[in-house]
């Protein structure tokens, strides 16, 4: 199976890098208009802002869009017209034709190319689901209105997509129908029945009111129903927050605490040596002072400190204290003062 879709894959790039490169005036041919295996895709030689022209064999740009922001279109170039109600743009672009009747022919999911009813407001499916445009649809290539009551017979079409997984691919049917909007066309009774409400067996998404038919073959809810939560959930959240709010405060003061913690050790260190070495100068004054008063001079030891204390005694020790100003710009200038 891996080495079947790997194939695939390669030939499909193949395809792609032969063909529909072909510029506007380059030759090209209506026979290989196709729709892509798998993705039913319209595809062409020429490029995606081109068509092929039938008559002449050459690629023209395209005179009509029906997307709003086509594909293939450089920013700022000219755009097509797209067409006018009551009218459509074919797959190929080439200009905007009239709606066709019921009974025309259509091209693949091209429900807009069909004429609306006259109860289209009644018919029209408002779901976002695609399931007619305007009350018309088109079923294997045939226009037609989707009026069809319950039990009446209706036409279904089954187209096979292929869908790719994580390692595999597979194949995804989409069907539709021409029944009223609020019914499915059954494809073993070929009858209309009423959609199936949740919790309903199921064996197709079609059969679903919110077309979504799980695994175990029951209805669910629709995959785009948006997912609400209760009050406990925000609570929880809100409650996170602020828990992570707080811890992070909480980490912040620690982790400041500790390195003022820190600081304030330095601080303390530098204010004991000072301290002490304040405490050293000091003793080492009071040493220096009890040596000079200690001196012998033949008188007591009271007259002695008199002596030195008057200006006309001996003369002093010679131990000076130098301090500096720190407001003076000559740092080089000195006070002389004594102990």
């Amino acid at each position: 199976m891996h080495a079947w879709a790997t194939t695939l894959f390669l030939l499909s790039l193949t395809q792609h890098g032969l063909a529909g490169i072909y510029k506007s005036g380059e030759p090209c041919s209506v026979a290989n208009n196709r729709l892509q295996q798998g993705t039913f895709q319209f595809w062409s030689e020429c490029t995606s802002s081109n068509y092929c022209d039938e008559i002449e064999g050459v690629c023209r740009p395209k005179r009509c869009r029906r997307d709003d922001f086509p594909f293939g279109y450089e920013k700022g170039a000219d755009l097509p017209e797209k067409c006018k109600k009551g009218e459509f743009c074919p797959d190929e672009g080439t200009d905007c034709q009239a709606q066709l009747a019921v009974g025309s022919g259509c091209q693949l999911n091209r429900d807009d190319q069909c004429q609306p009813p006259e109860n289209a407001a009644e018919l029209e499916d408002t779901t976002g689901r695609g399931l007619n445009s305007n009350g018309a649809v088109c079923l294997n290539s045939i226009c037609m209105w989707a009026n069809v009551t319950a039990g009446n017979e209706c036409v279904v079409e089954n187209t096979p997509y292929i869908a790719y997984g994580v390692d595999i691919e597979f194949i995804n049917i989409v069907s539709r129908g021409n029944c009223r909007v609020g019914l499915y066309c059954d494809a073993a009774t070929k009858q209309c029945r009423q959609n199936k409400v949740l919790g309903e067996a199921c064996s197709a998404d079609k059969e679903c009111d919110s077309m979504n038919c799980s695994s175990n073959g029951k209805c669910e809810t629709a995959a785009a129903t948006p997912h609400k939560f209760g009050v406990w959930a925000y609570v929880l959240v809100a409650l996170g927050i602020l828990a992570g709010m707080g811890g992070t405060l909480t980490g912040l003061y620690m982790a400041h605490r500790k390195q003022r913690d820190v600081e304030r050790e330095k601080r303390l260190q530098y204010w004991r040596e000072q301290n002490t070495f304040h405490q050293n100068l000091m003793q080492m004054r009071d040493a220096a002072r009890a040596s000079i008063m200690s001196l012998p001079n033949g008188s007591s030891p009271r007259s002695d400190f008199r002596e030195l204390d008057d200006n006309n005694g001996l003369k002093g020790s010679g131990l000076r204290n130098y301090y500096g100003d720190d407001s003076d710009n000559e740092s080089d200038r000195k006070v002389e003062g004594r102990f």
